[in-house]
């Protein structure tokens, strides 16, 4: 039992030390044992302990801290300090240049968009922060420092000064933070609800009595009644606001709870003032009933938020707790389980049916097919043989795989994703950083309106002045403004990665939907930049199949391209030996008894002397490879890279929303030509440079275009980094991705037509929640200032407005995508390269 597990005396926080609060539960879980802390901060920091590895310092420490006091300041902050430890930030923190350090964090105590703005402000403010953004969706921070003038351990506790808590991001943990915060919503909202019924009960008949008719000491029951069911929910369930209305006041900001829990202190103040003086009317009906529908607004709109965030979040936990390693692969099959925390590049790995892969690598053994549709929106599963790459989180469908595994932790390709996606959510657009602004300002306008609304009113009506300042401070919403860029940006973002497409950058959807040009890259964009097999033509009796399999044979042996192109490694492999590759001709050997050439024309002639037939045409964009043996001709193979299935619809669809389209590539002319008449491009260009690209699109963009541009190679990260939107296809290189704003995980170019029509309607809804804000705001606070809006009706009006905004933003979760031309057919390239007619589709 590790040191400090309990005593007989007094249970006891195993990794402090400090007796455990009554009810306290907070366990973790050590190699050989349950073991239970005191709070939230000690299971943290020994949850990170033992899944980095160094669970061995419970069992080796000698002492425990010397006091059995609660924490003080100088003990949470030396416990923040294992955070500091290299060790420790192994799992979470990215080094960058330098002394530039990185990491994800989780942010507990979030209500509202102010305090976003609050802690954003806050951790800035610190010496050696070099960024902080915050997602209000999923409360996750992404903060940046100089390792040599901050620690982390200081920024973190910089975090709890202003009453919050950060800790780093855990998908299960960050699910254990909601699920408390939603229980405690729930039970704040639950006894603000049954307040509001039972003041209403004593309220309702001192509104229906005739004027005297009620003796006073029958009033004073009821209104102390009324009192003492009003405390639970100003001291509980209101306490949240009063609480962020502190924290606001303490840095000298002004948040959204500000003026809430102004107009819930001096209503419930003076109504208590009205009972002890006998004077007046309380209002404690009101109180309870607008406590009880603001909560009601934040609850819902909790649910909403935490729905919009749910496909990214998703994401966060593909990736197993656990997995089957070999002890002693091939020699031994015996395998055990281990944390995927402790895999390492190299192991050999056991993946069952059903269970998801536990890390980046390659098949060694068995055959099965791979659901990897959370990752790239690729709703087939792919199949997998022997040498096949696996993508950590991935689903293994059918059989058993043996995989070797070549990337963990942060380094594979859902951590990847997960980095850019942070990113792409904590970085805003221009958008959201000036309703942010004006959010801010809105407030203390809010404040020096109400303040003379009050001196108004009392100079006309001193009777009412007070009830109206009340309904003033309590109407407005700048919340609305604070949510409605980011409520419709998750909801955006969790659409595109459901479809494979990744935003990388704040601004993407933003700049796609002014997008008036969009360029492509050939090879590897609208390609799939490798040699296929497009058509075999037998040239005697022998079968196109039989052709196949001889061509087969004699290309397992090479390593070349076109034998990738050519040889099936699920085919069987006939007799054959003595086969040898001949440089810069072909292959040669004796298969099934037959000798057997294939390669270069000119090559294969030499075998039996006879000319290749006259009637085959060879097109420009394709490679020919013939087989023969000593008595003729026997196959040709035309290879060539093949167009991409949805080339040809994807550049129509572009085309119709408007778009202009070109092809830049640094291939051939004649190919690029062939390749554009294929698609219907009208503009493009070979033979092109990497500087050659992007001054064709400097000209573009001097004539006043917004340049989309699409490419995959090392050689266009300079004109994806130059446009103004760019995506980069995701089986390309890294330094493409990381130039680009968008990545296209699943290559499947009609989803570029797609992500441009929901950042359109993105930016719509963006611009319908400013307006519905602003126009609330316009006509419900001179409606409250002149009287006309009880405190009870401010408060719906404030939480249904914010709660518009969010459920607003929600509908791009249900908007339909992918539809053809009105249903008309449209056009996709064969495997031969050749356009037909299909029926338009309808994606999800």
């Amino acid at each position: 039992m590790p040191l400090g597990n309990g005593s007989h005396d007094m249970p006891s926080c195993f990794h402090c030390g400090n007796p455990l609060p009554p009810g306290a539960h907070y366990p973790v879980d050590l190699p050989d044992a349950r073991c239970n802390t005191c709070c939230h901060g000690c299971q943290a920091v020994a949850r990170m302990i033992v899944s980095s590895g160094n669970a061995a310092y419970y069992r080796h420490r000698t002492s425990l801290p010397s006091t059995a006091a609660a924490p003080a300041a100088d003990e949470i902050l030396q416990q923040l300090r294992l955070y500091d430890l290299p060790e420790i930030q192994q799992s979470f923190v990215r080094p960058g240049e330098g002394d530039l350090r990185e990491a994800a964090l989780i942010l507990e105590g979030i209500v509202c968009a102010a305090c976003i703005w609050l802690n954003e402000r806050h951790i800035a403010q610190l010496p050696g922060v070099v960024a902080v953004e915050i997602n209000f969706a999923t409360h996750r921070a992404r903060v940046r420092w100089d390792n040599s003038r901050i620690q982390l351990s200081d920024i973190l506790h910089a975090v709890r000064d202003i009453g919050y808590a950060a800790y780093p991001f855990d998908a299960d943990r960050q699910e254990d933070v909601f699920r408390r915060e939603r229980a405690a919503a729930q039970r704040r909202l639950a006894i603000a609800g049954l307040g509001m019924m039972q003041v209403m009960m004593y309220a309702i008949p001192a509104y229906l009595a005739d004027p005297g008719s009620m003796t006073w000491d029958i009033q004073a029951l009821m209104r102390w009644a009324s009192l003492m069911l009003t405390l639970p929910v100003v001291f509980y369930s209101a306490w949240p606001f009063f609480l962020g209305a502190w924290r606001d006041l303490k840095r000298r900001s002004l948040g959204m709870d500000v003026p809430v829990a102004l107009g819930v202190g001096a209503a419930f103040a003076a109504s208590v003032w009205v009972i002890l003086t006998h004077s007046g009317e309380v209002y404690f009906d009101s109180i309870t009933m607008f406590v009880f529908f603001l909560l009601s607004g934040r609850y819902l709109e909790m649910g909403a938020r935490r729905k919009s965030a749910a496909a990214l979040e998703t994401l966060a936990k593909l990736i197993p707790a656990v997995a089957n390693r070999y002890l002693d692969y091939p020699a031994q099959q015996e395998t055990q389980s281990v944390p995927v925390t402790r895999l390492a590049a190299g192991d050999t790995l056991l993946v069952k049916p059903g269970e998801a892969i536990p890390a980046d690598g390659i098949v060694l053994a068995g055959s099965s097919a791979a659901d990897e549709s959370l990752l790239t929106g690729e709703a087939r599963a792919l199949t997998k043989v022997a040498g096949d790459r696996l993508v950590g989180g991935a689903i293994n469908v059918t059989g058993p795989l043996v995989m070797r595994v070549e990337k963990t932790g942060a380094d594979t390709v859902l951590s990847g994703i997960l980095r850019l996606l942070d990113r792409a959510q904590a970085e805003k657009p221009r958008i959201a950083r000036l309703a942010d602004r004006f959010a801010a300002w809105f407030v203390l306008a809010l404040l020096l309106l109400a303040t003379g609304v009050a001196l108004g009113w009392y100079w006309v009506e001193p009777a009412r002045a007070f009830w109206i300042t009340v309904s003033v401070l309590v109407v407005s919403c700048p919340c609305a403004l604070g949510l409605a860029t980011p409520a419709a940006l998750t909801a955006a973002a969790g659409r595109l990665t459901g479809m494979g497409l990744l935003a990388t950058r704040g601004h993407a959807l933003e700049t796609l939907a002014r997008v008036t040009h969009v360029v492509f890259d050939k090879t590897g964009t609208l390609t799939y930049g490798r040699l296929t097999l497009l058509d075999t033509l037998p040239l005697g009796e022998t079968s196109a199949a039989r052709c196949r399999a001889l061509a087969s044979t004699l290309e397992s042996v090479s390593e070349h391209p076109i034998a990738h192109a050519l040889h099936d490694p699920a085919a069987p492999t006939l007799p054959g030996h003595s086969i040898t590759n001949v440089p810069g001709y072909g292959l040669e050997g004796i298969v099934e008894g037959r000798h057997l050439r294939l390669g270069r024309p000119d090559f294969v002639a030499q075998l039996h002397g006879r000319p290749l037939p006259p009637h085959l045409e060879l097109r420009d964009s394709q490679t020919m490879v013939a087989l023969g043996d000593e008595q003729g001709w026997l196959s040709i193979f035309l290879l060539g890279d093949q167009l991409r299935p949805d080339a040809v619809r994807a550049v129509a669809r572009l085309k119709k929303m408007g778009m202009e389209v070109s092809l830049l590539s640094g291939d051939g002319n004649a190919t690029v030509a062939h390749v554009a008449n294929q698609l219907g491009i009208e503009h493009y260009a070979g033979q092109l440079m990497p500087e050659d690209k992007l001054a064709r699109m400097r000209a573009l963009q001097s004539r006043g275009q917004i340049v989309a541009m699409v490419g995959d190679g090392v050689n266009d990260a300079p004109v994806l980094a130059a446009a103004q939107v760019s995506i980069a296809m995701g089986q390309g290189s890294d330094v493409a991705q990381a130039s680009a704003d968008m990545v296209m995980m699943n290559g499947q170019l009609e989803r570029l037509a797609d992500a441009m029509a929901l950042a359109r309607r993105t930016t719509a809804i963006i611009r319908q929640n400013l307006a519905w804000a602003v126009i609330y705001n316009l006509a419900a606070i001179p409606a409250a200032a002149l009287g006309f809006v009880t405190p009870w009706m401010a408060g719906i009006g404030m939480s249904l407005s914010s709660l518009l905004v969010v459920l607003n933003a929600l509908r791009l979760s249900r908007m339909r995508l992918g539809a053809g031309d009105n249903g008309a057919p449209v056009h996709t390239v064969t495997e031969t390269g050749t356009a037909v007619a299909v029926p338009a589709l309808e994606g999800p």
